[in-house]
C-alpha cells in the first residue's frame, strides 16, 4: 500500500455502508457455524506459523522491479498450502485459482485475493527483522509481509473446505503495487487475457488493521518535466536562457496553484536536478511532480493546468534572457498515472467487509488510498483493501514495526467478508 495518504486516510472518511440488523446477525452467525468456529481455533493455533512466515518473506528482498526471489518463495509456499496449478504469469505475479464449492458454470468469474510482493525499499536495504519487546521492526514488516502471510492462511483455510464459497477464489501475490511500479502487477491481471479478466470481485490484503476499508482508490498523476538550452560559461555566456531558472519559475507558480478542498487534492514537488559545475550554465535540468485526487476530472484539469505553468515559465525565461539564444526545448513526460476510482458503499463487498468487521468487534471505516483495488475499481469491478489485522508504524522506512495485536481477528475477517459474499453478489 502507499502508505503515505494512511493519516489522510484516517480524516477522509466516507458514509458507512447502509447496513442492516439482518445482515450483522448473517456475520455473527457465521462465527457461530462449526465450520468457521473451527477456522478460528485454527487461526490462534496457528498464529505463530503466521507470524514466521511474515518475518520470513520480508526478509527476502524484492525492490521495486525485483521481486523475483520472493515470488518463488511465494510460488512454494501457496503450493504447501494446498493450491494447485500455482503459476507465475508474464509479469511476474503468482496466481492460484482455488475453485469454487458448486463448481464453476459459465459467468462464474473469481474473486481475486490480493497481497502485493513489492516494497519501497532500494536493493541492498538490510531487510533483517529484528523483535523489539513485542514489535517486529523491518522495512516492510507490515507492508505487505503482513499482507502476504494472511494471503496464504486465507488460502489455508478454504482449501479444508471449512467455508464454502459461490465463487472460485483467484489468489494472486502481485508485482509493482508499489511507487514507480505504478501498479503493472495487477494491471496485468485485469488485461483481456490475464487472469482476473472475467472477475467478479476483488479484495486486496494489504498492511495491518481492523477496521479501515479502502472502498475509494486515490488516483496519481506523476510526471517529469526536462528542459534543454544552449548552456555556456557562467561569465562569458551569462544572459543565456537557464533551464534551472526556468524551473524554478515553473515550481513557485505550481505551489501556487489552488487545489480543491473537496475532493481534495494535493501537488508535490518531489525531486529536481540539472547541471555540471558551479561555473557552467547548465545545458538541462528536470523535475519530478506529482499529483493525487480521488476524481479523475480534478486530475485532467490539474494536469492541463500543469503543462500551461511548463510553458509559460519557459517562455518568459526565455524572453527575459539578456541574450537572443535559441529557445528552451520542454518536455513533460507522464513516469505514472494510477486511475482514481471508487466501489459504492452499497455494493455487497463493502457491505460485507463492514458486516464482518461488526462481528468481530470492529468499528468500519471507509478510506481514500491508493493500492491494488484502484484498477478493478476504475474498470468497473466492486474493489476494496482492508488491513490484515495487528497495530503497525513507521510505514515506508527502514523502523517499520508490526504488532500482533488481534492478528488472527484481521485474517478472520477477510474470511468472514468472503463467505459473506454469496451468489446475489454478481453484478452488484
Amino acid at each position: 500500500m502507499d502508505q503515505g495518504e494512511l493519516s489522510r486516510a484516517a480524516t477522509a472518511r466516507r458514509g458507512l455502508p447502509p447496513l442492516t440488523d439482518r445482515q450483522v446477525d448473517r456475520a455473527c452467525s457465521l462465527l457461530r457455524d462449526d465450520g468457521l468456529r473451527a477456522v478460528r481455533h485454527e487461526l490462534e493455533v496457528e498464529d505463530e506459523r503466521v507470524l514466521r512466515e511474515q518475518q520470513e518473506l520480508t526478509e527476502i528482498p524484492a525492490p521495486p522491479f525485483g521481486e523475483a526471489e520472493r515470488a518463488r518463495r511465494m510460488s512454494e509456499l501457496l503450493t504447501d498450502a494446498g493450491l494447485e496449478d500455482v503459476q507465475t504469469d508474464g509479469e511476474g505475479n503468482v496466481v492460484a485459482l482455488l475453485p469454487s464449492a458448486n463448481g464453476d458454470g459459465p459467468g462464474r468469474g473469481p474473486i481475486v485475493v490480493s497481497a502485493h510482493l513489492d516494497t519501497v525499499f532500494p536493493e541492498g536495504t538490510d531487510v533483517r527483522v529484528r523483535r523489539r519487546g513485542d514489535r517486529l521492526v523491518g522495512p516492510g514488516i507490515s507492508d505487505d509481509g503482513r499482507g502476504l502471510a494472511a494471503l496464504l492462511a486465507v488460502a489455508r483455510a478454504l482449501v479444508r473446505r471449512r467455508v464454502t464459497l459461490c465463487h472460485p477464489v483467484l489468489f494472486a501475490a502481485t508485482v509493482g503495487e508499489e511507487g514507480a511500479g505504478d501498479l503493472r502487477g495487477v494491471r496485468h491481471l485485469f488485461r483481456q487475457d490475464g487472469a482476473a479478466r472475467s472477475a467478479v470481485a476483488f479484495l486486496s490484503l494489504d498492511g495491518a488493521g481492523l477496521n479501515r476499508i479502502v472502498s475509494a482508490g486515490l488516483g496519481s498523476r506523476r510526471f517529469r518535466a526536462a528542459l534543454e538550452g544552449p548552456g555556456g560559461h557562467s561569465w562569458v555566456n551569462w544572459g543565456t536562457a537557464n533551464p534551472i531558472h526556468a524551473l524554478g519559475c515553473a515550481v513557485s507558480r505550481w505551489v501556487a496553484i489552488t487545489l480543491p478542498e473537496e475532493p481534495a487534492a494535493t501537488l508535490t514537488v518531489a525531486r529536481w536536478g540539472g547541471g555540471t559545475s558551479i561555473n557552467a550554465i547548465p545545458q538541462e535540468a528536470w523535475v519530478e511532480l506529482e499529483l493525487r485526487c480521488s476524481s479523475e476530472g480534478v486530475l485532467e484539469a490539474l494536469e492541463a493546468e500543469v503543462r500551461e505553468v511548463l510553458e509559460a515559465a519557459v517562455s518568459d525565461t526565455h524572453r527575459s534572457a539578456a541574450h537572443s539564444t535559441e529557445p528552451l526545448r520542454a518536455e513533460l513526460r507522464s513516469i505514472g498515472r494510477r486511475p482514481a476510482g471508487e466501489t459504492a458503499p452499497g455494493a455487497m463487498i463493502v457491505r460485507s467487509a463492514a458486516a464482518a468487521t461488526r462481528a468481530i468487534g470492529g468499528s468500519p471505516e471507509l478510506a481514500v488510498s491508493s493500492t491494488d483495488a484502484n484498477i478493478p475499481m476504475a474498470l468497473g469491478i466492486p474493489a476494496i483493501t482492508m488491513g490484515a489485522g495487528g497495530e503497525a508504524g513507521a510505514a515506508h522506512t527502514t523502523e517499520e514495526w508490526y504488532r500482533n495485536v488481534q492478528g488472527p481477528e484481521g485474517i478472520l475477517r477477510a474470511l468472514l467478508t468472503l463467505a459473506l459474499m454469496d451468489e446475489d453478489a454478481d453484478g452488484e
